[in-house]
């Protein structure tokens, strides 16, 4: 059994289902636990927002978060997460930001943001919020596969914490 495949065995175990806002990863998030046979009941949908239009638009990204924090940033995945949460029954959601190649923003190259939002219904006006930054090595597929994979390892040991602390 592979890391992804463990993955969903927890997430059926504990009867999770996900939303996905992805930018750089652009849907090998949802598309990783795709490829699990019985996925269906797993995945609830994906957004692919890669452009700063779409981060408004689909997800209500604010102007001042992209202005203020860039588009590398926690705080834009945290408000993606959010947005798809936001627009979806499933009880988390995982978005992801980043860079797979050189920019001259000063952000190297492999620098991935993520956040991950559990919900205790549908209704959660106040679910929990985890975001992390992380650089991965390597080529533009590869630190897409590698942050995609990442953004669901991940969920988890959040997901435990998340309970552990009351939820």
């Amino acid at each position: 059994m592979n890391a992804i495949e463990r993955v969903a065995v927890f997430m059926r175990d504990h009867h999770l289902t996900l939303v996905t806002a992805e930018s750089c990863t652009a849907g090998l998030i949802a598309s990783m636990l795709a490829d699990i046979p019985g996925a269906g009941a797993l995945l609830d949908c994906a957004f692919v927002v890669y452009s700063p239009d779409a981060k408004r638009r689909c997800l209500e990204v604010s102007q001042r978060t992209l202005d203020t924090h860039n588009l590398t940033s926690e705080a834009v995945a945290r408000e993606m997460a959010l947005g798809a949460a936001a627009r979806s029954p499933a009880n988390v959601a995982i978005a992801n930001t980043g860079l797979a190649d050189d920019k001259d923003d000063g952000i190297p190259a492999g620098t991935q943001c993520f956040a991950w939002v559990f919900k205790t219904s549908p209704a959660d006006a106040n679910p929990a919020v985890y975001t992390e930054t992380h650089r991965f090595d390597g080529g533009r597929h590869g630190i897409r596969k590698a942050a995609a994979s990442f953004a669901l390892e991940r969920m988890p040991a959040l997901y435990r914490e998340w309970r552990k602390d009351g939820r």
